[in-house]
């Protein structure tokens, strides 16, 4: 039997471990997944993580850094995302306050000229500093490498993105009025995509790279009764077959493993042991988000895949 590594210390994981490790806290992972992960901690690249909505990519970063007892430092990516936002900004408002504060003292002016140079490097440390979540994965207070996510790249600008390849390429920012931040040790990077564009092969070239594709019935089935086991038999099966096959649909947008979850827990609110159609029906709005898809499903959708799962 594989020994279960200890928390926190990746070099003595191996793939089992590893799917171990993640099974330990709730995820359901296959040797696929495993082995990309294990590699990413055994090399020290970040792992990218590129599948649909819903597939489970962030909770990776979630269950690694819980199984590894250490903060996840999360970096949400959207449209517009700069600098101040994912690395560090200064806070001009206190700046200000310390400025004015000091102009009002009683100094002579002989030694203004001191002060003026004294003043400019005060306002300019590690007081006046914000840690955003890049530097603070770079530079943790507590000296302890945390799991960075950069969830959802691809909502980036290309100009970001060329920002983080700098930064993941040494692991270091650079603050031209303090110098350059190196990691002592590196942080455990994920980075997820719903590739709703491509990342720059740059960026890829970097990464330990996995696809997360929907489960297959058996293994959605294992998820769910890890993740609700509370559910009656019955109902997660039929939940499932369900799931499968409005996924075979030509839908906008197919449910992800996360709506399972979700609608099975709201099936057991209303008290439901297993599925009918009504049911069905009347909680569509929790397996789907769109109102094409919504329509398509009402208009004879559910009869068709109900009567396909029996």
């Amino acid at each position: 039997m594989t020994a279960r590594p200890q928390s926190g210390e990746p070099g003595t994981f191996d793939v089992e471990s590893v799917v171990a490790l993640l099974r330990d806290q709730g995820y359901v992972a296959d040797t696929g997944l495993g082995t990309a992960l294990f590699l990413a901690l055994r090399l020290g690249r970040p792992l990218l993580l590129e599948g649909e909505a819903g597939v489970g990519k962030t909770e990776v970063a979630k269950t690694l850094a819980a199984g590894l007892g250490r903060p996840l430092i999360r970096l949400q990516c959207y449209e517009g995302l700069d600098l101040a936002s994912a690395a560090y900004e200064w806070n001009y408002a206190k700046q200000m306050i310390h400025i004015r504060a000091a102009e009002g003292g009683d100094a002579n002016p002989a030694d203004r000229e001191s002060d003026t140079v004294d003043l400019a490097r005060d306002v300019f440390s590690e007081d006046f500093l914000i840690r955003r979540p890049l530097l603070s994965a770079l530079d943790p207070r507590d000296g302890v490498a945390p799991v960075l996510l950069i969830d959802e790249l691809d909502r980036t600008d290309e100009p970001f993105e060329a920002y983080l390849l700098e930064v993941l390429s040494d692991f270091q920012i650079t603050i031209p009025e303090l110098g350059t931040v190196t990691a002592t040790e590196p942080p455990h990077v994920v980075i997820t995509s719903n590739r709703t564009r491509e990342i720059h092969d740059a960026l890829k070239r970097r990464c330990i790279y996995h696809w997360i594709d929907y489960p297959t019935a058996a293994r959605e089935l294992e998820i769910l009764a890890s993740r609700v086991p509370d559910a009656p038999g019955q109902l997660s099966t039929q939940v499932v077959a369900f799931v499968q096959k409005v996924r075979e649909l030509e839908l906008f947008k197919r449910p992800g493993v996360a709506e399972t979850l979700d609608w099975t827990r709201a099936l057991m609110a209303l008290d439901r042991h297993t599925l009918d159609r009504e049911t069905a029906h009347r909680t569509l709005g929790v397996l789907l988000k769109y109102q094409d898809d919504l329509e398509r499903m009402a208009e004879g959708g559910v009869e068709e895949v109900m009567a396909a799962v029996g």
